[in-house]
């Protein structure tokens, strides 16, 4: 039996969610049936060198988007293969005009955020219209298929909800021979947010939120870049937030997550956050604003976490205080994610997906 051959389209390998989720399920197809290749835009980013030396990457050189889509199709003409994964939301929406031109090929789109929360510019949400063209179109969680299907009008029998996959294992290797971190003071309760500078992770919410806390001995870490970077420093100057501290990208995040007092998540909106299931493999207890895209499928009450309006800045302060000095079951907080999460228990329903569109 030939092998199926699967393209999976990334922008790059960055250290980010969406590419963490594509690594990790190229790397874990069973190669007796599937043969994986990656396309990038630009073939950078942390991620790579986690990438199985079996793993084709197909790099068309490209810096914009605008300039991406005629490479990629031309790409997928000249390869023709069995299935098309495009995994990040602004190529899945150019490409979906262009799927009748492949009648061979099976598209599948993996959206990463909750599209009308996420997609503002007219021009990319004309292409939404084309959606319904992919074969099959992953939600990740409840609140995503949700919105695709009353705000996008898409098929709802084309939705697929498969939530995203914790590599344990990838994660004890980062983490074996972990470090603390120095700016973790042995005084202090150190919490840690990680994630893009920007809007969306709701980061200015949370320096309002520690502008409540900043005569308690906590420091607040933030790990990530972004184009907030200055917006975020004027705030905290503004607040006179001596306790936080700005950590930039780092490819091994997990050293922050593993010694961590709390994680926070602040995010106005999600899609499956990566980072919320790592702080629970690494056994950390989370606090997350309560916003759309499966934190509450996530987070098991007092389990593994916890849910809070971040807006009542004092209330989710209070509440901060209380975390960073409670003492939790690291291994029961590792349980509630492995048991619903595990590479192993999703990788399952991303096969039997692929499987049933080549029958």
């Amino acid at each position: 039996m030939s092998k199926t051959s699967i393209i999976f389209i990334l922008p790059d390998l960055e250290t980010g969610g969406a590419e963490r989720v594509i690594t990790t399920i190229a790397n874990h197809l069973p190669r007796e049936l599937f043969e994986p290749k990656i396309l990038l835009m630009r073939r950078a980013g942390g991620y790579l060198k986690h990438l199985k030396e079996d793993v084709e990457i197909i790099d068309i050189k490209t810096q914009k988007m605008r300039f991406a889509l005629k490479p990629i199709l031309l790409e997928i003409r000249r390869r023709k293969p069995d299935i098309v994964f495009s995994g990040y939301g602004e190529i899945n929406a150019y490409i979906s005009l262009f799927i009748p031109l492949f009648p061979k090929t099976k598209f599948i789109a993996r959206e990463t955020n909750v599209v009308s929360e996420h997609v503002k510019r007219p021009e990319i949400r004309f292409f939404y219209r084309f959606y319904n063209n992919f074969h099959r179109i992953i939600a990740q969680s409840d609140d995503m298929k949700t919105d695709l299907i009353e705000n996008l009008r898409i098929d709802e029998h084309k939705i697929v909800k498969i939530n995203n996959p914790v590599d344990f294992d990838f994660i004890r290797s980062q983490t074996e021979n972990a470090k603390k971190c120095e700016s973790f003071k042995p005084d202090f309760k150190n919490v840690v947010a990680i994630g893009n500078l920007s809007a969306r992770k709701g980061f200015d919410n949370l320096l309002k939120v520690f502008s409540h806390l900043k005569n308690e001995k906590i420091l607040l870490h933030i790990v990530g870049n972004g184009r907030d970077y200055a917006l975020l420093q004027h705030l905290r100057r503004h607040h006179g937030l001596e306790n936080i501290i700005f950590h930039g990208q780092h490819e091994n995040p997990y050293r922050f997550l593993l010694f961590a007092d709390l994680f926070v998540l602040s995010s106005r909106y999600e899609g499956f956050p990566n980072v919320l299931l790592e702080a629970g493999a690494c056994g950390t207890y989370a606090l997350a604003n309560n916003c759309p895209g499966g934190i509450s499928e996530i987070i098991e009450h007092q389990i593994n976490g916890e849910i809070l309006d971040i807006n009542q800045a004092e209330i989710f302060a209070g509440r901060i205080r209380e975390l960073v000095n409670a003492e939790f079951d690291r291994d029961s907080i590792r349980h509630s994610i492995a048991t619903r999460f595990s590479k192993e228990f999703i990788m399952f329903k991303y096969e039997n997906l692929i499987t049933s569109l080549i029958k």
